[in-house]
């Protein structure tokens, strides 16, 4: 028997396989978007869920959605006067709360406070980075450490807190990843060149790392990645938006994402409307891209933003 021959056969089955996987997923996709009842949530009923940027806003507030569900949570901020808030409210709610004083940007920081969690609360199954910060500035207006900030809170902080707990879940090969990134880390933004390129960098960090423990093996560790629109809770305030797209309320924000979450979504946007226009931006040329991002406000969308760092 020609060798030959069972090689052309074993690639003529695994092109086979693959296209038809490609097919059905793509249809399971779409029967599970008209009909999403049919995705049942997983229960996180006494597991432990770290967040980063827990002191307030979204954070705080995913803290909140998965204390109802009885989860264990763990809250990383820099902030002690909001940590101990997130934790009355995590109690309030029935749940246990662990805070911590992190600097998330710091490698050192992340990794000295690992430590500590691991000795006094066990083993993360779900580690939610959200911590962020935004400048709101031409390029040529920031400054060398405004930009550093950015890259280091937005996307380096991703990698240290996955370097610490990524550990625990593969050896159990239970755990997931959620990386919050943004609709700026799949489309470009006037004034937001260090926030889309820190968004960009945390959202194809999540898409190589899931790709990676799939091929491992890994099949019980999920991950996923949030690409929201802009939140109203205050990080982006001053920011113009269309009637036809507001900022999203905080509390449906995080209800929503909690629900992809423990559906095992691997790419959330919210709102749904973006699926199509991010669908568009590829197929589109570049200049009619130009004029849809002019259409949504997003080349002028900055020019009033006021957020945190710049209230009086």
């Amino acid at each position: 028997m020609d060798p030959n021959n069972n090689e052309v056969e074993r690639d003529f089955f695994f092109y086979v396989r693959t296209t038809l996987g490609i097919f059905g997923y793509w249809i399971i996709a779409i029967l599970q978007t008209i009909f999403p009842f049919m995705i049942k949530r997983k229960s996180v009923d006494g597991e432990i869920v770290l967040i980063t940027g827990a002191g307030q806003g979204l954070g705080q507030l995913l803290s909140i959605e998965f204390a109802k569900l009885n989860a264990i949570i763990v809250a990383f901020d820099i902030n002690d006067k909001a940590l101990n808030e997130t934790k009355k409210l995590v109690e309030e709610n029935g749940s246990k709360c662990f805070v911590y004083n992190v600097d998330v940007s710091s490698k050192e920081n992340v990794y000295k406070a690992a430590e500590r969690v691991k000795e006094e609360v066990g083993t993360v199954y779900m580690l939610i980075n959200n911590a962020g910060v935004v400048g709101g500035k031409n390029f040529l207006d920031l400054k060398d450490e405004e930009i550093e900030r950015s890259m280091n809170v937005n996307a380096m902080a991703h990698f240290w807190t996955v370097k610490a707990f990524l550990p625990g879940m593969c050896k159990r090969n239970h755990g997931h990843l959620v990386s919050i990134s943004s609709l700026a880390g799949l489309v470009g933004a006037n004034k937001l060149s260090d926030y889309c390129a820190s968004k960009f960098a945390a959202a194809g960090f999540e898409e190589s790392l899931r790709i990676e423990l799939n091929t491992s093996g890994y099949d019980g560790v999920k991950s996923s990645v949030v690409c929201p629109w802009y939140i109203n809770t205050g990080m982006f305030e001053g920011v113009r938006t269309l009637p036809m797209v507001p900022l999203l309320d905080p509390k449906y924000a995080a209800s929503r994402i909690v629900d992809a979450v423990l559906k095992d979504q691997m790419v959330v946007i919210i709102p749904r409307l973006f699926y199509s226009m991010l669908f568009f931006k590829w197929l589109i040329p570049t200049m009619s891209g130009k004029c849809l991002i002019a259409l949504l406000g997003a080349d002028r969308s900055m020019d009033e933003f006021v957020g945190h760092s710049k209230r009086k």
